[in-house]
Parts: C-alpha cells; structure tokens; sequence
C-alpha cells in the first residue's frame, strides 16, 4: 500500500519509522511518504496560513499550497482515497480501518491551527475523525489511523491472526492475556491457560472477552455478534452472588 501524507510538521510522523510499521516499510509491503505543504508556499517567510475572512479567531490554512501539494504527488496509476483528518468527518473505528486497509493508495491531509479553507473540500473523498474531541492538529490523528489499518494489510503483523483477535474485531474487547512466570508475586496465570486443551482455553477466552466487554464497554455489547453460549456468559454474572 501507498501512504501518502499532507502535513505542515513533517518531523512528527518519525514514529512511523519505528516498531511494526517500520518494519512493514522496510519489507516494502508499506510506502509512506511525507510532503511538508509549506514547502509549496511562494513568500519567503513559507506562510501556510492567514486570518479567516468575516473576522474570528485563529488562523486558517490557506488552500493553494494543499492543492500544489496534492498536485505533487507521484500518480501511482491505482486508486486514490484521499483523507481530510478534520474533528467534523466520520468517526474511526475498527470497520473503518478494514475498510481503509482495503485501499491501494491513501493521502491523508492533516489540518492545523483553526482548519483549512473550506474549497480544499473540493479535492478530498472524506473526513475522518478520531473522536469528539479536538487535537492541535491532524498529525496524531494520522498517525493513529495508519497504525490501525495497517494492522489489517496482509505481512505487516508476524502472526496473522493477531488484527482478528484484536479488541473491537466481532465487537468485544480482548480477553485477558499472560506470560511468563506463571506466578508472580502470589498472582498465578489461570489454570485453563497451562492446560494445553485448546478447546477449553477458546471458550475460557470468548467468555473473558464477553465479560470484559460487559463490565468495561456495555455499550459495545448490543451491535457485538453475541453466540448462545456468550449469552450464557452473560447470564451467568446477574446469577452468581
């Protein structure tokens, strides 16, 4: 996949280049590129902003260096789904993230200061937001939408299996999970665990997860896709004194 991101601070996505994803970049099974917009500016002071017309505070960022900017930008001959990170799109989550996985070439454009000039909606296929709150800039929001969806690109993780047993995959939570030592400071690993029945640790995990979802997130729990023997789980904790 091809990763293009718009950003006025480039030097913030160097995480990228770290743990799972720079792994992925240096196997080639991800691209990222950085382009810095107010590298596209005409002035010598590089301004990338000015003051919103109608009056108001903050400042706005101006439309002509995001076009040059997306006007720059290698034409890979796949599809493009281009990204406005704005407090206003459509709110993230794991489908999302599937959905974005499926692409072959995303361009996110990150906002700062006040937002961007409302014509820059022109060139852009969606918003997308991480939350009802609002950040500095687009940049963390970014960052935080390709560790995602990169999950889900085939090679990125070592086991394939993990992004399905992520929480949030089938609507639940993740299950509780140990390691070595199985006892540690008196606090031993459940026994199921040890037991090497696979079977038994499955249904040991499902039901966790359940039970975690219901106590953690039970607002999760209605759209979950819930078995006879998850509603079970359930029924087992208003039944247990």
């Amino acid at each position: 996949m091809r990763i293009d991101i718009l950003t006025l601070f480039p030097s913030m996505f160097s995480p990228l280049e770290e743990s799972i994803i720079g792994k992925a970049k240096d196997k080639g099974i991800l691209d990222i590129a950085v382009t810095d917009i107010r590298s596209f500016a005409k002035d010598k002071h590089k301004t990338a902003d000015d003051t919103p017309y109608g009056g108001g505070a903050g400042m706005i960022m101006k439309p002509e260096l995001i076009f040059d900017a997306l006007g720059s930008i290698k034409k890979t001959g796949k599809r493009t789904r281009t990204i406005l990170l704005s407090p206003s799109g459509r709110i993230f989550d794991q489908e999302v993230a599937k959905e974005l996985a499926r692409c072959e070439h995303l361009i996110f454009i990150c906002g700062h200061y006040e937002g961007v000039d409302e014509r820059v909606k022109d060139a852009i296929d969606e918003e997308i937001s991480v939350g009802d709150y609002v950040l500095t800039g687009g940049e963390l929001a970014a960052m935080a939408v390709i560790d995602a969806l990169s999950r889900f690109i085939p090679g990125v993780l070592g086991d394939s299996a993990s992004s399905e047993e992520d929480s949030f995959s089938g609507g639940l939570l993740e299950y509780p999970q140990y390691t070595k030592p199985g006892n540690y400071q008196d606090k031993k690993v459940p026994d199921v665990l040890m037991s090497g029945n696979h079977k038994k640790i499955a249904g040991w995990r499902r039901e966790k997860a359940v039970m975690n979802t219901f106590f953690k997130r039970p607002d999760l729990l209605p759209k979950a896709e819930l078995t006879s023997s998850d509603m079970a789980a359930l029924e087992k904790i208003f039944t247990e004194d």
